[in-house]
């Protein structure tokens, strides 16, 4: 009896890809065949474009290193050890990141980390002058540009961090990725409660300059810029812009398009979210709606 339920349970297909391709007439022999089995299962509608989407994340992370995906230190937004308390508050609640590198004499030199719910103790007056900012570190954790996703997302989790500091070779502070830019290569675009309204594809952030969303028809653009951008071969304006470029932009990159300067501000390995719009002829006219509501504020490239 159990002789035979060996047998039996030996000549299974031992993985689940093994399985997957007996299904479908075959075992995968490479990563590429192993997605064109899953897309074949999509077009049998046993996968949806989500899982889909996500499976091909999670095959490509491996792939991926730090590097490819990390804020540029130029980008880090940053306190420096010596500011004032004022100063410090100040930033904290323009960009709304929940977490801070705290910088020595440049941003090469990132000397540890503080987050935001720390420096909320001093925000009432008699609390300020025991403020320090040297009390409220965290060590930062530190990796190498070469580093790849996965493993770096193992050591998110077993340190419980959700920062790094990517360093070059010589020891200097590269830039900076968080656990969210890993999970998005997996998972798309994760919004929090800080992004604009979901309903927003445009905001104004200045006379000549806005946040768009990259999936934002381009009928909708045109109708708000009062322009012409065609919509016969791409219906968003992520779609155009990308053609523009000729290749999929990373975080950066930019490109005219008629009166129109276009700045990516995220992006991942598979997709365009954010574009930065300046109005190269001079600022655009305002609507009534937005006179009434055009006080500062914030979009977030990504929360750290």
């Amino acid at each position: 009896m159990t002789s035979d339920r060996s047998n039996e349970e030996g000549s299974r297909p031992r993985h689940w890809f093994e399985r997957f391709g007996h299904w479908f007439g075959g075992e995968p022999k490479d990563r590429e065949a192993l997605i064109e089995l899953l897309k074949e299962a999509r077009r049998r509608q046993l996968l949806d474009n989500d899982a889909l989407s996500m499976i091909e994340g999670v095959l490509g992370v491996s792939d991926l290193r730090v590097r490819d995906i990390m804020v540029p230190r130029a980008e880090m937004v940053v306190l420096r050890r010596e500011d004032p308390l004022d100063k410090i508050l100040q930033i904290a609640i323009k960009t709304a990141h929940s977490r801070f590198p705290v910088i020595g004499e440049d941003k090469g030199e990132v000397v540890g980390i503080v987050l935001a719910k720390d420096l909320l103790a001093f925000c009432a007056e008699d609390r300020r002058r025991a403020f320090n900012i040297r009390e409220l570190l965290r060590s930062a954790l530190f990796v190498p540009e070469s580093k790849r996703l996965n493993v770096l997302l193992k050591e998110f989790r077993a340190s419980r961090n959700h920062m790094a500091i990517v360093v070059d070779e010589y020891g200097q502070a590269a830039g900076l990725v968080t656990i969210e830019d890993v999970l998005e290569q997996i998972v798309g675009e994760i919004d929090d409660e800080h992004d604009y309204d979901d309903d927003t594809g445009i905001f104004r952030r200045g006379p000549n300059l806005f946040s768009v969303k990259a999936r934002t028809p381009i009928e909708d653009f045109n109708a708000y810029f009062d322009c012409d951008f065609s919509d016969e071969t791409f219906d968003t304006i992520g779609g155009l812009v990308i053609n523009a470029f000729g290749h999929l932009p990373k975080r950066g990159e930019a490109v005219e398009l008629g009166p129109f300067r276009f700045t990516v501000i995220r992006a991942d390995s598979r997709r365009v979210y954010l574009l930065n719009v300046e109005c190269l002829d001079g600022p655009a006219a305002m609507s009534p709606d937005e006179a009434q509501t055009a006080a500062p504020r914030s979009v977030n490239s990504g929360i750290y």
